[in-house]
């Protein structure tokens, strides 16, 4: 069947409603809802989280619908998982963490950043106050837990670290998977790399008193990015177009209403069988999305001055070998306009 473009349909939509004709109207319709969807897969940095419920919901509420996308989530297990299942032509998209992509960066991967989902920075370290960790000089000779190697509180870790003249070889790393809290209960490590919704449902969950040092007060970066291969960048422009708009009207209908999100990831969330827990984290996530930027230009506006002192940063830290300039790796022409 030939796919019929949304201007060629707008166009017979139009010429249909000044003849008067709601049979042809109709079956125009009709054809235009039996086009093929575009496929797009994004891949995540975790499994199907309450905090993401926005993505979690496409059945329902059709977001990436309305723009032709056929979306499919592939879960991961860090920003750096996320990175390889999108240069294994796995996914089209990545959600990862800017950390990740540095890195992909300095090993000669051609990429570009489109959207900031977080551009605060949510990314913590956490300790019982029985530890007496308080400032990042402290963890010098303790067990630090991480998601995982390849995830974005390894390498904000290794930002809070820098700022107290450390390094990973003055710690000792652990991964310990998602649910990072337990370790630190049970006194496997002095003290976890972890996010704030993570933070919350270990509270949550009995975690008692902490110290906890945010990696914001060092370095305000985004949490997480959307990025694509280059070559997706410069040849599929009008579908990421209609993608970035898919999400930025899913991140929009989380903040409008949250509790409706709570309630759904009950069903499509694997850690959201408390639907109080979950307004809690929705509520968190919601305003991680925001900053006197976004609130100017719009949802996913990408702040590239600070992009590059992050890119400064982790040259710093050695997370990166060589000068890399922020317009090299930031698409800034595919955000839908401000509503």
């Amino acid at each position: 069947m030939h796919k019929l473009s949304r201007r060629d349909l707008a166009r017979y939509l139009a010429v249909g409603g000044l003849a008067g004709g709601l049979a042809p109207l109709g079956g125009l319709v009709n054809l235009a809802q039996a086009q093929p969807l575009d496929k797009v897969v994004l891949a995540g940095w975790s499994k199907p989280i309450s905090e993401i419920t926005n993505l979690l919901v496409e059945a329902d509420k059709g977001f990436f619908r309305a723009q032709g996308i056929e979306f499919s989530y592939l879960p991961g297990a860090g920003g750096g998982d996320a990175l390889r299942n999108l240069l294994s032509g796995q996914a089209d998209i990545a959600f990862t963490d800017p950390g990740s992509l540095f890195a992909a960066l300095d090993k000669g991967e051609k990429l570009r950043a489109i959207y900031d989902v977080y551009p605060q920075n949510v990314f913590n370290v956490v300790s019982l106050k029985s530890r007496g960790i308080s400032k990042p000089a402290d963890l010098k000779g303790k067990r630090v837990g991480v998601y995982s190697l390849s995830s974005g509180t390894r390498q904000n870790l290794q930002v809070l670290l820098h700022s107290a003249g450390l390094s990973e070889a003055d710690i000792t790393l652990v991964p310990t998977g998602l649910l990072n809290f337990a370790p630190l209960m049970q006194g496997q490590v002095d003290a976890t790399a972890a996010t704030d919704t993570g933070l919350l449902v270990g509270r949550q969950r009995g975690l008692g008193e902490v110290n906890v040092m945010e990696v914001r007060q060092q370095l305000n970066l985004s949490s997480d990015l959307l990025v694509v291969r280059e070559e997706t960048y410069q040849r599929q422009k009008a579908l990421l177009r209609r993608f970035l708009t898919g999400f930025r009207d899913s991140a929009q209908w989380m903040m409008q209403a949250p509790e409706e999100a709570a309630r759904l990831a009950t069903r499509v969330a694997i850690d959201g069988q408390n639907e109080a827990i979950n307004l809690e984290v929705i509520k968190l996530r919601n305003a991680s999305s925001i900053s006197s930027l976004t609130q100017k230009k719009g949802l996913g506006s990408l702040d590239t001055a600070t992009l590059q002192r992050g890119l400064q940063v982790y040259r710093d830290i050695g997370v990166l070998s060589r000068e890399i300039a922020v317009n090299s790796i930031v698409g800034t022409d595919l955000l839908p306009a401000k509503p």
